[in-house]
C-alpha cells in the first residue's frame, strides 16, 4: 500500500455514510445470526478451522451478508475479492481467477470471491463459476436476497453450501444503534447524543430488522438535530419520523411477493381477518397490482369458502370490478371488505376436492358411453339407436326431482362431491340426502 493509499482509505473513513463506518471488524463484534455464527455452530467451526467451503448467504437487505463475508476472509486470511452481479461480466471474473490461481501459485494464498446479487448473474455466467469452484480456484461466497432453489443453478448449488439470514430483531438493531451512539473512533461518539424514548423505538420498529437503513436514518437525524445550550444532541421523534429512509422489500418478481400473498390467501383460510387484513396492507403500501390481489380473492372464494357461502365468490368478484372501475386508492376499500367477509365466512374446500376428484377419474381411465337416457335424439336413428329412450323431464315430477343412474354404468357408484358441515352447504347437505339417500352420507373414495 503506497502513502496515497493509506491517505485515500483514512478520508474514505471519514467521509464514508455511519452504516459503512460501523461494520463489524472481528466475528465477535457480528449482531445477529445465532443460529449459524454460535460457536459450535457448523459455519462458525468452518471458519475457527480454517475450512470453509463455497457457500450462498440468503437473506433480507441488512441482514449482514456482506459484512459476514468480509469478516470471514478476515478471520481465515484469505485474499478478499468482491464483484456485483449487477455492474461485473465475464471479464471480471477472469481477472478474479488469474489472480486468484497467481496467488496459489505464488505464495498458497487462498482467495474468496465474494459475489453480491449472485442471482442477477445469468445462467451462462453462473455456469462460467463452476469449474473454478470445484477445483479450489476460489471460494465463492454468494449473496442473495431471492430464494436460491429458483434464482442460482442446480449445479452450483449442488456445490456450495445455503447459509439462510434472518432480519436482526429489535434487540439486535438497539444493540449496533447504541454501539454506533458510543463509538468515538467510527461512530457519532464524538459528540453527546440522546434518542428520546419514543423516536429510539421508532427507530428499531420502523428499521424492519435492516441494520444498514437503521444506520442511515439515525445518522440522518442526529445530522438534522441541532445541539442545545449544554451542547448536547437530542433526536426527538418528529426528527426520526421525518429521517426514516422506509425501502419495501417488498418486490413483485421477488420471495416477498410470493410469501406475502402466501400469507394473507392462507390468513383467510385461517378465519383470521387481522391477518388477513395486515397481509392486504402491506401489499397495497408496497403498490401491489390490485387487480392481482382482486384475482387471488376471486380463487380464495371459490377453493377455501365454496359452497359454504356462495355468496363469497359475488363479493369477490364484485370486489375485482369495483377496483377496476374506481382504481386506487379507494379501491383498497372493497379488498378489505372482501377480505373480511371471506376470513369471517364458514369455510369449504368440497367443490376444489370434487373436481380433482372428477379430474382425476377422467384422466385415470378411458372415456365411458353416455348413459342412452341422457343422449340427445334429433334424428330417426339415434331414437331407433335408443338414445333418449327413459328420459324423464325433472321438472315435471313432484319436487323437480328424478332418481336415476346418470353416471355411465361402470362408475355409477362413483361419489365425487361430498358436501360440508358448516354454512350454507349444510342445508345443501340435507336436500342431496333427502333425494339419494345413503349416497350422500357414505364418505367418498380418496
Amino acid at each position: 500500500m503506497t502513502l496515497f493509499d493509506h491517505r485515500r482509505r483514512e478520508i474514505q473513513d471519514q467521509i464514508a455514510p455511519l452504516a459503512t463506518r460501523m461494520r463489524p471488524r472481528s466475528l465477535d463484534e457480528f449482531v445477529g445470526q445465532k443460529h449459524i455464527l454460535t460457536p459450535r455452530k457448523v459455519l462458525r467451526r468452518a471458519i475457527d478451522e480454517d475450512r470453509v467451503p463455497s457457500m450462498i448467504l440468503w437473506g433480507p437487505p441488512g441482514s449482514g451478508k456482506t459484512t459476514l463475508a468480509r469478516l470471514i476472509a478476515g478471520a481465515t486470511g484469505f485474499h478478499f475479492e468482491q464483484l456485483s452481479a449487477v455492474s461485473s461480466g465475464v471479464k471480471d471474473v477472469r481477472a478474479v481467477m488469474a489472480g486468484a490461481n497467481d496467488r496459489l501459485g505464488e505464495n498458497g494464498r487462498r482467495t474468496i470471491l465474494f459475489i453480491d446479487e449472485i442471482h442477477r448473474f445469468s445462467k451462462s455466467q453462473q455456469d462460467g463459476l463452476l469449474p473454478h469452484v470445484e477445483e479450489g480456484t476460489v471460494t465463492l461466497i454468494g449473496a442473495t436476497t431471492e430464494n436460491p432453489s429458483f434464482e442460482v443453478i442446480s449445479p452450483l448449488l449442488s456445490r456450495t453450501r445455503v447459509y439462510t439470514l434472518e432480519s436482526l430483531s429489535d434487540d439486535d438493531i438497539g444493540e449496533i444503534v447504541d454501539r454506533a451512539i458510543a463509538d468515538v473512533d467510527h461512530g457519532l461518539g464524538r459528540d453527546s447524543i440522546t434518542l428520546s424514548k419514543d423516536a429510539r423505538e421508532f427507530l428499531l420498529r420502523a428499521s424492519s430488522g435492516d441494520a444498514r437503513s437503521a444506520l442511515n436514518t439515525l445518522e440522518l437525524a442526529v445530522e438534522s438535530t441541532a445541539k442545545d445550550e449544554s451542547g448536547q444532541i437530542i433526536v426527538q421523534l418528529e426528527t426520526m419520523e421525518e429521517s426514516i429512509q422506509r425501502q419495501s422489500r417488498y418486490d413483485r418478481l421477488g420471495d416477498m411477493h410470493y410469501d406475502t400473498i402466501s400469507a394473507f390467501i392462507k390468513s383467510i383460510r385461517a378465519s383470521d381477518p387481522d391477518a388477513a387484513l395486515y397481509y392486504l396492507a402491506r401489499m397495497i403500501d408496497a403498490g401491489e397490482d390490485p387487480v392481482f390481489i382482486a384475482r387471488r380473492l376471486v380463487i380464495s372464494a371459490a377453493e377455501d369458502i365454496g359452497l359454504a357461502n356462495p355468496n363469497g365468490l359475488a363479493i369477490a368478484m364484485a370486489a375485482q370490478q369495483a377496483v377496476s372501475f374506481v382504481g386506487m386508492p379507494e379501491g383498497r376499500i372493497p379488498l378489505a371488505e372482501a377480505t373480511i367477509f371471506l376470513a369471517s365466512a364458514p369455510k369449504s374446500n368440497s367443490a376444489y376436492k370434487a373436481i380433482d376428484r372428477a379430474l382425476g377419474m377422467v384422466r385415470s381411465s378411458r372415456d365411458e358411453p353416455v348413459p342412452n337416457h341422457l343422449r340427445n335424439a334429433p334424428t330417426r336413428l339415434m331414437k331407433e339407436l335408443g338414445f333418449g329412450e327413459g328420459y324423464v323431464y325433472a321438472h315435471d315430477r313432484p319436487g323437480h326431482f328424478v332418481e336415476a343412474d346418470n353416471l355411465p354404468e361402470k362408475i355409477k357408484d362413483e361419489r365425487f362431491y361430498e358436501p360440508g358441515e358448516l354454512g350454507s352447504e349444510q342445508a345443501i347437505r340435507d336436500r342431496l340426502f333427502d333425494w339419494w339417500g345413503e349416497r350422500y352420507r357414505r364418505k367418498p373414495r380418496d
